[in-house]
């Protein structure tokens, strides 16, 4: 499975790749300012999401607030379309793979997309090196 990295050059962005890069994941990195996402990519973003658009927006950049927007007001199709003009109003990065979706770099939330079997290995080492398992 490759995860795909959506965002623009900022920290957290280079902390997920650097992450994905030292756990040995596989990854695509796109940045949204010279490749923004497509229409239909945002709506399979949406798609992942439990809290919809507030979610993804970046309700505190400069852009949204420029733009001075109420999103209650917006059809999705229009706020989708304003997505696509000015992708600074995501968060940044945006991970995706096949069945997991998170925004922003997390460090506890990113380990879901360690392999299943990595996080077991790394689980028992915890309670091995906690003295709550024998080896």
């Amino acid at each position: 499975m490759t995860v795909h990295i959506y965002g623009v050059s900022c920290s957290s962005t280079r902390k997920a790749r650097q992450w994905f890069r030292k756990n040995g994941i596989a990854y695509k990195e796109r940045n949204i300012l010279h490749q923004p996402l497509t229409i239909d990519e945002l709506k399979n973003i949406l798609q992942m999401t439990v809290e919809g658009t507030d979610e993804i927006l970046s309700t505190r950049s400069k852009i949204y607030k420029e733009l001075n927007l109420n999103v209650e007001e917006l059809s999705l199709q229009t706020l989708l379309q304003l997505i696509h003009k000015y992708p600074r109003l995501l968060k940044s990065p945006i991970l995706v793979d096949e069945k997991r979706f998170q925004v922003g770099y997390h460090e506890e939330d990113i380990r879901q997309f360690l392999p299943r079997k990595t996080r077991q290995l790394q689980w028992v080492q915890w309670k091995v090196d906690l003295g709550l398992m024998k080896e």
